[in-house]
């Protein structure tokens, strides 16, 4: 699970991160609300935990806006303003959960893992379809024809881009924020060769390379055959 920590406090970014990768999340920070509305929108995150005060943009105002984009993502409060109304306001936002600071390791975690499992329920409902490839994101398992073919996470995620922008042109730096992370030191070789892993794996002739760009999964001509 890749998640990201919006908080302005430098040593309970450390704390906090050195906590949540022991018990298996990859961890992104931003220092201020800006930086994290702009991270967040990125859309490679599966959860975000968020403080309300915070530098350039408060908390409340970022949420608002990341809803009001249409992310779903879900988001945890983790700060001091603990007035029923202050709950209140953060829910109103659209917030899943909302944690008052001090707080207890254990009971973070708790709270993270539900969130956690509820969006894990959601994938495990989602199935994604392009042509003749059928994708389980959760399972890392596309169907083609007869065929069941097991990808590897980096392979899955990749090919859930590419699904969910048919027709459309993903770019190298969109495939290394999403499949690898917002700071990952990935290269344009790397995403060359995770296309190369899925043409061979799943003999993929509609995969379409966009020269200086990046890479497009369109219609296949057997497709657009059936079609007429």
């Amino acid at each position: 699970m890749k998640l990201l920590l919006v908080e302005d406090e430098s040593k309970l970014v450390d704390s906090l991160s050195h906590l949540l990768k022991k018990n298996g999340f990859v961890v992104d920070a931003a220092l201020d609300g800006q930086t994290g509305l702009e991270m967040a929108c990125t859309g490679i995150y599966d959860i975000i935990v968020l403080d309300r005060m915070l530098p350039y943009q408060d908390g409340v105002s970022l949420l608002k806006e990341f809803r009001g984009l249409g992310h779903d993502i879900p988001v945890i409060f983790l700060t001091a303003k603990d007035s029923p109304e202050d709950r209140a306001e953060g829910l109103d936002a659209g917030a899943d959960d909302y944690l008052i600071k001090p707080f207890y390791s254990v009971e973070l975690l708790a709270r993270l893992r539900a969130l956690t499992r509820r969006r894990g329920k959601e994938l495990a409902e989602t199935v994604l379809a392009a042509d003749d490839i059928v994708l389980n994101p959760l399972r890392c398992q596309v169907v083609k024809g007869n065929e069941v073919v097991q990808l590897t996470l980096k392979e899955s995620q990749l090919l859930e881009l590419l699904i969910r922008n048919y027709g459309h042109v993903v770019t190298k730096e969109q495939i290394i924020q999403k499949v690898w992370g917002y700071f990952s030191e990935a290269e344009f070789t790397t995403v060359n060769l995770y296309i190369h892993y899925l043409r061979k794996k799943l003999k993929i002739s509609n995969l379409k390379t966009v020269w200086g760009v990046g890479y497009c999964l369109h219609k296949s001509k057997d497709a657009l055959s059936a079609a007429n």
